[in-house]
C-alpha cells in the first residue's frame, strides 16, 4: 500500500521547480508586457496621439497653474502677453474689444525688437556689453512693439558673440587681479557659447538671487571646470534639466497615501464597474473624507462631495446608473455652481489615462451643464475652450461633432463679443498648433451665430497691417467655414471673398497659399453658383500661377480649377485650357500636394458637362498622366489610390471607357497585389456606371483573363471584397458576352472551391453565386445543373462562413434553373439535407438556409410531401427565437410560403400552440407569422381558428391572438373591411376587459382596421369602437395612452373631424387638470393634422356672458353668417 501511495499518476504531472522558477524569472525580467496590459494601453486615447496632439496637455497644465486662466500668460510667451495687453487687431474691432475687455489701447511703433519665443527654443538670449535692457518686471510698464509688427525674417536671432570676446569683456568688471581669480575666470564654464559670468547670471536670473560666499574651510582641489560643452538635451539623460512630470506632486502623494480600493466604502455612492488609479487624483478626496458625516462639512464641501459622487457615477458606473446620475446632476447644476463642476470635469478630460467612452461621457456632462448654467459659464469660457478646442481636430468624427456642439452652445450662451475677446489673444500666437485650434473654433462660432455678425471681425483680421500671423489665422478661419456651413455661405459669399482677396497677393508665402486654399474651399461649397463673387480673384490667381513653384503652385492651381464648374461654357473652356496647360507641365512633379491638386482638378474638370472633350483627348496628356500616376507607389497609399480611381473614372466620362480601360488592363497582371486591386476597382467602377458596350471583344477577353489572374493570385491575408465585387460587376455588365468565357471562368472558381483555406473557398462560392444569373442568361442549363450537384456535395462544409456562401450559391442555382425536374439530386433530397443545417447558429448560415427553404416552398411545393413540410415547420419555430431580427423576418416569410404550399390549417395549428410559451419575443414572432399566413392564404381561412383559440383562458394566448389580428389587418389593408363585423364581438370583449394589455393590443387592432377601411361605409362600427376607446384616454400607463390615442386618430380618418369634436369639446375646459390634459392631448394631435377641417365645427360664442332666454326665432332674409345651426355646440 505504501508503494501505491507513492505512485504518481501521469495526469498530476507538472514541470519541475527549477524550470518553473526559471520561467518566472524570465517573465519578470522580460520587458515585453502581457497581452491584457497591452490591450488596456491601446484603449487609451493617448496611445494614438502624436507629438502635435500632445501639446494640449502642456496647455492645460499651464492653464491650471494660473488663477485667471489667461492664455497669454499660461502659454509661457512673455512677449505675446505684452503684445496682448498693449495691442489691438485693428480699428475695425476696437468697439467690440473695448466692450468685452475694457483694455487700454496703446501702440508704439518705435521698438523693432522681435519677441523671444521660448517654447522649444534652445537659442541663448542675446548678451551684449552695450545692452541696457532693464529686467522683465521693470519692462512691463513700458510700451513695446506687438508681435504682429514682426516680419518672419526678423525672427532670426542674431549670432551669439564669441566666447573669447565675452570672457574678455567680463573680466573688465573685476578689479582683483590675483592669480587665482584670473585662473578661475579663464576657466569659466561656457554653455552654447555663453560664459556663465556673474553679470550674465544676473541678467539671466530674476531678482532675488545672490552669490553665496565661499566657506572658509573650503579647499580648492582642482581648477578644472566640468565639461559642459557636450550637454545633451535628449531624453533619458541624467544631465537633463527639469522636465514636467507625468503627474503633479499632489497626485503622486495622494496615490501613495490613498488606497483606490477604498472607494467602494464611500457611503451613498452608486456601485462602480471600475475605479482607476488615475481617478485618485480627482476623486481621492472622497476616500479621505469617507468617515466624515455630511453634517460636519461646510456647505461648499458638501456640494463638492455630492458633485464628485454624481460625476464618478456617470463616468464609472453602469448605463442605467449613469442615466439616473446625469439626471440628478442636471437638476442640481445651479445649486452646485460652475466652479465645483468644472474643477472636477475639466482635469478629468485632460487625463492621460482617459479612454474614448469616458471622454464621450465627460463631454456630454459639459454640454448638459452648459445648457443649465447658460450665462453663468462666462468666467470659465477660456478654460472650457482650452479643453474642448483640441477635440475639434480629433481624428474621431463623433468627438469632433460633440466638440462643435459645445463650442456652438458656449458661443450662444456668452455672446460673440465675449468669445472674440477670449480668443483674439491667440490669433497671432507664435505656435501654429494654437492658431489652428483658434481658426477651427472661430469657424464653429461663425457657423453657430451667423456669418453676418462675424464678418466684420473676419475682415478686420484678414486686412490687419500689423501682423502676418493674424492675417494667416483670419484666412484659415475662412477656409474652415465652408466645410461646416456648406451652401449656407452663399448669401455672404461677396464678403468672404473680399476678405481673402487682398491676401492672395500678400507678401508672405504662407498667407498667399492659405488664401488660395480658402478660395478653393469657398468655390466647392458654393458650386454651381456665385461666379460673380469670384471674378475679382481670377486675375490674381492667373498671375500667381506664373510666379510660384512646387507646393505653393498646387494651392493656386487647385483654387483656379475649383472655379471652373462655376463658369459658363465659354469662360470655363478658356480657363480650363489655361489650367490644364500648367497641369500637363506638372504631371511629373514629385510634390505630394501637387499630385493631390492635379487629381482633384482632373476630377472636377472631367465631371463638368460644359467643358469640351477635346481638352482631354490629347494622347500625350493621357500617356503622361498614366505613366506618372498609375504606379505601384500610388497604389500603396490609400488616399492617393482612391483619388486616382476617382480621377480615372472622371476621365472615362470625357475620353470614353475604352481609352482608360485599355491603359489599365496590363496592370491586372502586375506582381503587386494592391496595384492589381486598384486597377480592378477602377475598371469595375467604370463598367458599373457606364456599361461595357464600348469595349471590343479583344478588350473583353483581356479583361476576363486579367480578372481570373487577380482571383488566382490573391493573397490570403487581404480582404477579397474588392475582387469579389469587381468580378460581380464585370460579369453582370458583360451579360451575354460572357458565353465564350464561361467554361474557363467557372473552372477556375471550382478549382478554388477545393482549396484547403476556408477564406478561399468562401470567396469562390460567393463568385459562383454572382456568376449564376449570367449563366442562366447565356442558357448554360447543363452547367447550372452540374454546379448544383457540386454545391450539394459541398454542404458538408465544416466552416460556417463557407457553408453560408455555398448555401447562397445553391439558392441562386435553384432560382435560375428553368426546370427543377432535371436537378441532380432531386429537390426533395436537397430539402431533407437542409433540415439539420437549420440548427446551425451562425447568422450567415441561418439566413441563407431559411431563404433557400422559402424559395423551394415557392418554386417546388409539388415536389415535397406534406409530412416533410410539417417537419420543417417545427424546425423553423426555433428560428423565431433567433436574436437577430433579419433571421426572424426570414423565418416568418418562410412560414407564409409553406402555408401557401400545403394549406394554412396544419401550419396554423403549429403556430397557435406556440402562443402558449412563456417567452414574449417568441409569442410576438408567432403572431407576426400568423398575420403573414392570413395574408398569403386569405383571412377567411385563418379567422375561425383564431376566434376559437381566443376562448382559451390563458391571457398570453388571448393577447397573442389580438396581436395576430393587428398584424393581419395591417398586412391585408382594405381587404380587412369584409371582416370588421365578424371580429367586432371579440374586440368589444377585449376593450371592455380589465386587463391593460388586452385593451392596449385591441386598440392597435382598431387602429389598423380603421386605416384600412376608411371611406368604405363602416362608420357605425367605428362609432361603437370609439365609445369603447374613449374612457381609456384617462389611463396612466404611457404605452396604453399611446396606443389609444393612435387608435382614436385613426378613427378620425374614418369618421371625420366633426363627430370627434363632439367628444372633445366638453372636456377641454374641465375643472380637473388631469381630465383637461387628456382631452387636450387628443385635440392637439387633431389640430396639427386637420386644422383646416375643424373650422366649420367650432361653436359660435355670440351669447357667451349673457343669459340665454327662449326667444321666437327671427328669420333674416339677408344673413351675414352662413353657419350651419345643426353643427353648433352650446357650452
Amino acid at each position: 500500500m505504501s508503494s501505491e501511495k507513492k505512485q504518481r499518476l501521469t495526469s498530476s504531472y507538472t514541470i519541475s521547480n527549477d524550470l518553473q522558477q526559471t520561467l518566472t524569472e524570465d517573465f519578470e525580467n522580460s520587458s515585453r508586457p502581457d497581452a491584457l496590459s497591452k490591450r488596456a494601453q491601446q484603449r487609451l486615447l493617448r496611445s494614438g496621439e502624436n507629438d502635435y496632439d500632445r501639446k494640449k496637455y502642456v496647455l492645460f497644465e499651464q492653464a491650471s497653474s494660473e488663477r485667471d486662466f489667461k492664455y497669454g500668460e499660461l502659454s509661457g510667451h512673455g512677449a505675446v502677453e505684452d503684445s496682448v495687453k498693449s495691442n489691438k487687431i485693428d480699428k475695425g474691432i476696437k468697439t467690440v474689444d473695448s466692450k468685452a475687455n475694457g483694455e487700454q489701447v496703446t501702440q508704439n511703433n518705435g521698438d523693432r525688437t522681435p519677441p523671444r519665443i521660448t517654447s522649444g527654443d534652445r537659442t541663448p538670449p542675446r548678451v551684449s556689453s552695450g545692452d541696457k535692457t532693464p529686467p522683465r518686471k521693470m519692462r512691463k510698464k513700458s510700451a513695446r512693439k506687438s508681435l504682429w509688427d514682426v516680419k518672419p525674417e526678423d525672427l532670426e536671432l542674431s549670432q551669439p558673440i564669441s566666447a573669447t570676446r565675452q570672457v574678455d569683456e567680463t573680466l573688465q568688471d573685476y578689479s582683483d587681479d590675483t592669480k587665482l581669480k584670473q585662473e578661475i575666470l579663464q576657466k569659466m564654464p561656457v554653455i552654447d557659447g555663453i560664459p556663465l559670468s556673474d553679470k550674465v547670471l544676473d541678467d539671466l536670473l530674476p531678482p532675488g538671487f545672490k552669490t553665496v560666499p565661499v566657506p572658509s574651510n573650503y579647499e580648492l582641489r582642482s581648477l578644472d571646470m566640468p565639461d559642459l560643452s557636450t550637454l545633451s538635451y535628449g531624453e533619458g539623460n541624467v544631465n537633463d534639466g527639469y522636465t514636467i512630470p507625468e503627474e503633479s506632486h499632489m497626485a503622486l502623494e495622494m496615490r501613495s497615501s490613498v488606497n483606490p480600493d477604498l472607494i467602494h466604502d464611500v457611503p451613498g455612492l452608486h456601485p462602480l464597474m471600475y475605479f482607476k488609479e488615475s481617478d485618485v487624483a480627482v476623486f481621492g478626496k472622497l476616500i479621505e473624507t469617507r468617515t466624515i458625516p455630511d453634517s460636519e462639512l461646510s456647505s461648499d464641501e458638501l456640494k463638492e462631495r455630492q458633485c464628485m459622487k454624481l460625476i464618478l457615477s456617470i463616468k464609472n458606473s453602469e448605463p442605467n446608473v449613469r442615466k439616473i446620475s446625469l439626471r440628478q446632476l442636471m437638476v442640481k447644476t445651479r445649486t452646485f455652481g460652475p466652479k465645483v463642476i468644472f474643477d472636477i470635469v475639466l482635469p478629468l478630460l485632460m487625463s492621460k489615462s482617459l479612454e474614448e467612452e469616458e471622454r464621450h461621457l465627460l463631454v456630454k456632462i459639459i454640454g448638459r451643464v452648459m445648457f443649465a448654467l447658460d450665462i453663468m459659464v462666462r468666467p470659465y469660457t477660456r478654460k472650457i475652450l482650452i479643453v474642448i478646442m483640441p477635440l475639434l481636430i480629433d481624428e474621431n468624427q463623433y468627438a469632433r461633432e460633440e466638440a462643435r456642439a459645445i463650442v456652438s452652445n458656449l458661443a450662444k450662451a456668452v455672446g460673440l463679443a465675449y468669445m472674440i475677446s477670449t480668443l483674439r489673444v491667440d490669433i497671432d500666437h507664435p505656435d501654429d498648433y494654437v492658431r489652428n485650434l483658434v481658426s477651427v473654433t472661430f469657424a464653429v462660432v461663425a457657423s453657430s451665430l451667423g456669418l453676418q455678425v462675424v464678418l466684420p471681425f473676419l475682415k478686420a483680421i484678414c486686412n490687419s497691417k500689423n501682423s502676418w500671423l493674424a492675417r494667416h489665422t483670419g484666412v484659415r478661419i475662412i477656409r474652415q467655414i465652408p466645410a461646416l456651413m456648406g451652401p449656407r455661405i452663399l448669401p455672404h459669399l461677396d464678403g468672404l471673398v473680399n476678405c481673402v482677396l487682398t491676401n492672395v497677393e500678400d507678401q508672405y508665402l504662407t498667407v498667399r497659399t492659405t488664401a488660395a486654399s480658402a478660395i478653393a474651399s469657398l468655390a466647392r461649397a458654393s458650386k454651381p453658383y456665385g461666379f460673380e463673387s469670384f471674378e475679382p480673384v481670377i486675375e490674381p490667381l492667373l498671375t500667381a500661377l506664373k510666379r510660384h513653384r512646387g507646393r505653393s503652385l498646387a494651392a493656386f492651381l487647385e483654387a483656379l480649377g475649383s472655379l471652373i464648374p462655376l463658369m459658363d461654357e465659354e469662360y470655363g473652356n478658356y480657363y480650363a485650357r489655361q489650367v490644364l496647360r500648367v497641369v500637363s507641365r506638372q504631371l511629373s512633379s514629385p510634390e505630394i500636394q501637387m499630385k493631390y491638386a492635379i487629381l482633384r482638378i482632373i476630377e472636377i474638370c472631367c465631371s463638368t458637362d460644359s467643358l469640351s472633350k477635346e481638352l482631354f483627348t490629347d494622347e500625350n496628356f493621357l500617356d503622361d498622366f498614366f505613366s506618372n500616376f498609375w504606379t505601384r507607389r500610388s497604389a500603396l497609399e490609400k488616399k492617393t489610390s482612391n483619388m486616382c480611381i476617382s480621377a480615372c473614372y472622371s476621365l472615362s466620362l470625357k475620353v470614353g471607357a475604352v481609352a482608360v480601360v485599355d491603359r489599365i488592363l496590363i496592370t491586372l497582371k502586375d506582381s503587386s497585389e494592391t496595384f492589381r486591386e486598384m486597377a480592378l476597382n477602377t475598371i469595375s467602377m467604370i463598367i458599373r456606371k457606364q456599361g461595357s458596350f464600348e469595349l471590343t471583344d479583344r478588350t473583353v477577353s483581356r479583361l476576363l483573363d486579367g480578372t481570373v489572374y487577380c482571383i488566382q493570385h490573391q493573397g490570403l491575408e487581404t480582404d477579397g471584397k474588392i475582387v469579389t465585387d469587381g468580378f460581380g460587376y464585370i460579369t453582370e455588365s458583360l451579360g451575354i458576352r460572357m458565353k465564350p468565357h464561361n467554361i474557363s471562368v467557372i473552372s477556375a472558381l471550382l478549382y478554388r472551391l477545393k482549396n484547403k483555406e476556408g477564406s478561399v473557398r468562401e470567396q469562390a462560392a460567393d463568385m459562383i453565386e454572382k456568376s449564376i444569373p449570367v449563366l442562366a442568361l447565356c442558357s448554360e442549363e447543363d452547367l447550372l445543373i452540374r454546379l448544383g450537384t457540386i454545391l450539394y456535395e459541398s454542404l458538408g462544409e465544416v466552416y460556417p462562413f463557407v457553408l453560408g456562401s455555398i448555401l447562397g450559391a445553391l439558392r441562386a442555382v435553384i432560382k435560375n434553373v428553368k426546370s427543377l425536374d432535371v436537378l441532380s439530386p432531386p429537390i426533395s433530397q436537397i430539402l431533407a439535407t437542409l433540415t439539420p443545417i437549420l440548427r446551425n447558429k451562425h447568422l450567415k448560415v441561418q439566413r441563407n438556409v431559411i431563404d433557400l427553404i422559402a424559395d423551394i416552398a415557392e418554386r417546388a411545393k409539388d415536389y415535397i410531401n406534406h409530412r416533410e413540410w410539417m417537419r420543417i415547420s417545427f424546425e423553423l419555430l426555433e428560428m423565431l427565437k433567433a436574436p437577430v431580427k433579419k433571421v426572424r423576418m426570414s423565418a416568418n416569410k418562410a412560414f407564409g410560403l409553406i402555408a401557401q404550399a400545403i394549406g394554412p390549417s396544419d401550419v396554423l395549428v403549429t403556430l397557435l400552440n406556440n402562443l402558449r410559451v412563456q417567452e414574449r419575443q417568441l409569442r410576438v414572432c408567432t403572431a407576426v407569422a400568423i398575420g403573414i399566413v392570413a395574408k398569403v392564404c386569405l383571412p377567411y381561412t385563418v379567422l375561425p381558428a383564431l376566434m376559437n383559440e381566443y376562448r382559451y383562458p390563458d391571457k398570453n394566448v388571448q393577447n397573442g391572438i389580438l396581436k395576430s389580428l393587428a398584424f393581419m389587418f395591417e398586412y391585408i389593408g382594405d381587404e380587412g373591411a369584409d371582416y370588421i363585423y365578424a371580429t367586432t364581438p371579440l374586440l368589444v370583449e377585449a376593450l371592455t376587459g380589465r386587463g391593460l394589455i388586452h385593451r392596449q393590443t385591441a386598440a392597435s387592432v382598431v387602429k389598423h382596421m380603421a386605416l384600412g377601411s376608411m371611406g368604405l361605409g363602416y362608420e357605425d362600427a367605428f362609432i361603437n369602437f370609439l365609445n369603447l376607446l374613449w374612457p381609456n384616454i384617462f389611463e396612466t400607463s404611457p404605452h396604453v395612452i399611446a396606443r389609444v390615442v393612435d387608435a382614436i386618430e385613426s378613427i378620425r380618418y374614418a369618421l371625420g373631424v366633426g363627430i370627434l369634436m363632439n367628444y372633445i369639446m366638453p372636456g377641454l375646459f374641465h375643472p380637473a387638470r388631469k381630465v383637461r390634459a387628456s382631452y387636450w392631448r387628443v385635440y392637439n394631435r387633431m389640430y396639427i393634422s386637420s386644422a383646416h377641417a375643424m373650422v366649420p365645427y367650432y361653436p359660435r360664442f355670440e351669447r357667451v356672458g349673457a343669459e340665454v332666454k327662449a326667444e321666437v326665432p327671427k328669420v333674416d332674409e339677408h344673413p351675414e353668417d352662413l353657419g350651419i345651426s345643426e353643427l353648433d355646440i352650446w357650452i
